[in-house]
C-alpha cells in the first residue's frame, strides 16, 4: 500500500519550474527550493520540453500561457512515450473558463490546477504531497 511506503528526501527529488515571466518562474523556484527540493527552469515550453529530453523531473510545475509552446501544448506533447509519467502541477494567472479547466484536469498527469498568486504553504503541501517527500 503506498500510505505505508515511507516518505521520500525532499532533496532527492527535482521539479522543472516552467514560466515564460522570470519574475513569477523566480518567485516559484525559490518556494520549491524553500521545501528542500532541486529545481531546474525553464523560460517557455520548447525549453521545458528540451530539457525533459534531456533528463525528467520528478515532477513540472507548468504555466499556462507562454510563447512557442504554450502549457497546453507541452501537456500534450507529454502524452507521448514515457514522459506521459511526470506529473504537472499547472499554475495560471488568467482565471479560464469553466469547461477549458474542466479540459485540462483531465489531462492524465495534471495532478493540481492553481492560481497566481500561488499561496506558499499550500504549493509546498502540495508539492510534498504530489512527491511522497516529508517537509523539511
Amino acid at each position: 500500500m503506498e500510505e505505508d511506503r515511507p516518505l521520500d528526501d525532499a532533496k532527492t527529488k527535482r521539479v522543472l519550474v516552467v514560466d515564460d515571466d522570470e519574475g513569477n518562474r523566480d518567485l516559484i523556484a525559490a518556494m520549491v527550493r524553500k521545501e528542500g527540493f532541486q529545481v531546474e527552469e525553464a523560460f517557455d515550453g520548447q525549453d521545458a520540453l528540451d530539457k525533459i529530453g534531456r533528463a525528467a523531473p520528478d515532477l513540472m510545475v507548468l504555466d499556462l500561457m507562454m510563447p512557442r509552446y504554450g502549457g497546453y501544448e507541452v501537456l500534450r506533447r507529454l502524452q507521448e512515450g514515457e514522459n506521459a509519467r511526470i506529473p504537472v502541477i499547472v499554475v495560471t494567472g488568467r482565471m479560464r473558463d469553466r469547461s477549458t479547466m474542466e479540459m485540462i484536469r483531465q489531462e492524465s498527469n495534471v495532478v493540481e490546477f492553481m492560481e497566481k498568486p500561488v499561496k506558499s504553504v499550500l504549493f509546498g503541501m502540495t508539492l510534498h504531497r504530489v512527491l511522497h517527500t516529508k517537509p523539511g
